[in-house]
């Protein structure tokens, strides 16, 4: 994908698999891909308005982690987006960060360590973009990307590029206004962030703290990371174990002996329908167990 870059959709390569961009490694192909790594968006604009012009969906992929793509691919255009730039843009009583919507979470979260600027520890063991967690409201650990966001640049389909208050995009627990149905469709270009500042080395042992938690709960290798919210006053992963499904497998992929709550692709043969079964079984064998319906914190894309 060398060269200079596309005028046109149809000039974009075509049929490519999707399955190295997701944390899974599962998926088929997109229709059209387009790998986005100018921070300024200057090239992929174009090509978005043109796509929901055509009335064409849409779909953008960050680090891939929180999503399952179907067998059969994805339909119209397929963004990757990989624009990275942070840069300082104030200071005062805080420090205000601005970071392309492309921006790698953990990235984001060395920096503000190495500045003495504290709030984005959590991310620290989070694979995933700044665009994705503005758009979901990625968190771990008690800390959340709406903590410390404070205002969202927002290309949309119905009014060009404008800005967005944190406070407007109505967030809650994995969810914004910007994930909700019925929205006009509309892309994360950058987020700016107010951190206050810290010691470096306090925010360092933090840090340290996060990644070895992750490391003794969370299973190595190719999963999504946590499949389901968890219901209010408990643990999805819990009711998983309690309905005797950790370490089931159906396939290739199993729910994971070390943590129920993520499901992991053992196989290069393995599918994402198969993932999408166990997904399911999961659900049903937890809402005859305990009556509690689990709601995705993934999301499913493509033609399933």
């Amino acid at each position: 994908m060398n060269g200079p870059p596309p005028s046109a959709i149809d000039d974009l390569p075509k049929g490519l698999s999707l399955a190295r961009y997701t944390a899974a490694r599962l998926g088929g192909p997109a229709d059209y891909l387009y790998i986005a790594k100018d921070p300024s968006y200057r090239d992929l604009l174009p090509l978005l308005d043109q796509a929901w012009k055509r009335e064409m969906p849409t779909t953008v992929i960050g680090g891939g982690a929180n999503i399952l793509i179907a067998d059969a691919g994805v339909r119209g255009l397929t963004i990757i987006n990989r624009a990275t730039e942070i840069k300082r843009v104030a200071e005062g009583n805080e420090t205000i960060i601005a970071a392309s919507s492309g921006t790698n979470l953990i990235r984001l979260a060395r920096y503000c360590q190495e500045n003495g600027l504290r709030g984005m520890e959590w991310a620290i063991a989070v694979p995933g973009t700044v665009g994705g967690a503005v758009v979901n409201n990625a968190g771990a650990h008690g800390g959340d990307i709406a903590g410390s966001l404070r205002r969202a640049l927002i290309h949309e389909a119905e009014g060009g590029s404008r800005w967005a208050a944190a406070g407007s995009l109505a967030y809650a627990y994995r969810q914004s206004a910007l994930k909700l149905r019925g929205s006009p469709p509309s892309f994360v270009l950058r987020a700016d962030f107010a951190f206050a500042r810290d010691d470096a080395a306090a925010i360092q042992r933090r840090m340290d703290e996060f990644n070895d938690y992750r490391r003794r709960t969370q299973p190595p290798g190719a999963s999504l990371g946590s499949i389901f919210k968890n219901p209010p006053g408990d643990y999805a992963g819990r009711l998983i174990e309690a309905a005797g499904l950790k370490g089931f497998s159906l396939g290739a992929v199993q729910v994971s002996p070390l943590h129920a709550n993520f499901i992991v692709n053992r196989s290069s043969d393995a599918s994402a329908s198969e993932y999408l079964a166990l997904i399911n079984l999961v659900r049903r064998r937890v809402q005859e167990r305990f009556d509690i319906e689990l709601e995705l914190e993934i999301q499913t894309l493509g033609d399933w």
